[in-house]
């Protein structure tokens, strides 16, 4: 039997997270070998090319809040020219009293400058934004095109070894280093330490050394929408919404119609990649709470395309990133729901400092205590080990709602 081919470092996945893991080691001067069952990287739900980045500023959640600040400080920082900065605007909720003295002090709580995300009446909302609603201004707020990114950070490197077409079937522990088995049951690869970055395959791949992870797919529809009437038109957004669902701003094409993304159905369970016409109808109903145009012609909002894609979650709704203290040498970094851009950069520089065992004093800068690593590490889920609490809330909300269910 040959031998396989062996490398120090080596990560399974080739999305935006397993691009920009390795990308972040490569730039610390390791040499990575980085292996995908699809021919290049960005196939699967990192083949997005509208997704929107922000901080969450929802109330109730004290360490998903101050994990995304700092996920979003290393997004920013990180993306440079492919940051599509154009500013997100989130709506208060119809139902509640806005108190515009009230949310500007909130938002200092989080630290959350003004820079970062301003306190907005309806009158300064419509000046700023062009959205006649309270909320919350975040002009930083970005989109980002996953697929040109993740091909990027991957473009040819003399430290840098892809390996194309190759599925990942099983690992298998010899000596001090893990095996890669493909679904022949053919070693392809031999590492020190295995990043394990597959979305909702690294399920079945933890399975094969006995670790059981609560992971489980969503399905999500965005819709691409041709708009020529005027109505519409005079309503449409020039900066990102997230609230009950997201839109990018409105684009005006040369024939004087617009084209408009919208997103995004939340189908838990699911990973069918069909499009779906019902999904369609859900994100054109998002479209009038976004805009709070209950009266808008859906009909108006004809489908020019759509985007479908599978998310992946945790039991807990965060990500799981770090080491896997049970297994030695793996780590992993999973789960990152609907919020790839903001846990991609950080779980580039956790896991970097977990393998290279340094630059920790970077992650304490930015804030990263200890109950925020213990938040995320793989290990809550294992016996003796200290849960996330339930009120750290959903990795998949504001962008995407999980009710009502489209199908």
């Amino acid at each position: 039997m040959t031998k396989p081919q062996h490398h120090e470092i080596v990560v399974i996945g080739a999305g935006i997270c397993g691009a920009t893991i390795a990308n972040e080691l490569l730039l610390r001067g390791k040499s990575v070998c980085i292996v995908d069952a699809a021919s290049s990287p960005a196939t699967a739900c990192s083949s997005h090319a509208y997704a929107i980045a922000h901080p969450h500023i929802g109330k109730g959640s004290p360490r998903l809040l101050r994990l995304t600040r700092i996920a979003f400080l290393l997004a920013e920082a990180r993306w440079g020219k492919a940051w599509n900065q154009h500013g997100i605007f989130q709506p208060a909720k119809k139902d509640k009293h806005f108190d515009r003295v009230e949310v500007s002090n909130y938002l200092q709580s989080l630290e959350l400058d003004q820079s970062i995300a301003v306190a907005l009446d309806a009158q300064d909302a419509e000046k700023i934004c062009g959205i006649k609603q309270s909320g919350v201004w975040l002009p930083r707020g970005a989109s980002l095109n996953l697929f040109e990114t993740s091909n990027a950070l991957l473009q040819d490197q003399d430290r840098l070894t892809c390996l194309w077409n190759s599925r990942v079937a099983k690992l298998e522990r010899v000596d001090d280093h893990w095996l890669l088995v493909n679904q022949n049951n053919e070693a392809i690869l031999s590492a020190d330490r295995l990043i394990v970055a597959t979305a909702i395959d690294t399920k079945a791949l933890m399975s094969s050394i006995g670790i059981r992870l609560p992971l489980k797919p969503v399905r999500g529809q965005l819709s691409i929408f041709s708009i020529q009437e005027e109505a519409w038109i005079k309503k449409l957004p020039r900066v990102g919404i997230s609230g009950d669902g997201y839109c990018l701003p409105a684009e005006p094409l040369e024939d004087g119609s617009y084209r408009w993304m919208v997103g995004s159905s939340f189908d838990e369970g699911e990973d069918d990649l069909g499009s779906r016409d019902s999904s369609d109808e859900f994100n054109r109903e998002q479209a009038q709470g976004l805009l709070a145009y209950p009266e808008g012609d859906l009909g108006a909002l004809i489908k020019a395309g759509d985007f479908v894609g599978v998310r992946c979650v945790a039991g807990d709704r965060l990500p799981i990133i770090g080491a896997l203290n049970q297994r030695s040498g793996i780590f992993l970094a999973t789960a990152l729901g609907s919020r790839g851009i903001l846990w991609s950069a950080l779980a580039a520089k956790l896991i970097t400092a977990q393998v290279l065992e340094d630059d920790f004093a970077l992650l304490a800068r930015l804030g990263f205590a200890t109950d925020l690593l213990a938040a995320l590490a793989p290990a809550r889920f294992f016996a003796g080990a200290l849960a996330a609490p339930a009120a750290l809330a959903s990795n998949s909300k504001p962008i995407l709602p999980s009710a009502p269910k489209a199908k």
